[in-house]
């Protein structure tokens, strides 16, 4: 905030109210009459760090022994809060269409892609084919989500599907 107070209102009029000596009493002082002398430091310079180029996130706790009508529940609450107005179109009316009929395997593939990415952008770049796949995330859901995403029936997607 004093960083930037002296970027708006100038160093010249600022920098001599920071400065000022400030008097107050205290018992057993270290000055004269009992008064301690403290000084504002605003002439020392900040040391500012720069900030890294990525926030490292905690890992997803995978739930291996959590049912799989559970799980089924569970995927279709993340698939509608993404917190990313394009991913819980695609993403819920995704799940809405398939999630029912998906085996354990293809559900904890579903889990592991929506779950395990970090960046939601990069699930809707992947999906509609603006960035490449990376490896670990080429298979039969990714697949399935991309056909899902090009819409070829021409069906209108401009609300999530009712629970």
């Amino acid at each position: 905030m004093i960083r930037q107070l002296m970027t708006t209102v100038g160093q010249r009029c600022l920098t001599p109210l920071l400065a000022r000596t400030q008097r107050y009493s205290a018992a057993g002082g270290d000055g004269k009459d009992g008064k301690k002398e403290v000084v504002n430091h605003a002439d020392v310079p900040i040391i500012d760090y720069e900030d890294p180029d990525y926030l490292p996130l905690p890992e997803y706790p995978f739930k291996a022994d959590e049912p799989l009508d559970i799980k089924k529940q569970r995927l279709v609450y993340q698939s509608r809060k993404r917190g990313m107005l394009e991913n819980d179109l695609l993403l819920s009316t995704f799940v809405s269409k398939y999630l029912k009929d998906l085996n354990a395997e293809l559900t904890d593939q579903y889990d592991k892609l929506i779950n395990g990415v970090t960046n939601d952008w990069d699930i809707y770049y992947w999906a509609t084919d603006n960035k490449p796949t990376p490896p670990e995330y080429q298979n039969e859901i990714m697949r399935m989500l991309k056909e899902h995403v090009a819409n070829a029936q021409r069906e209108q997607r401009l609300r999530q599907p009712n629970l």
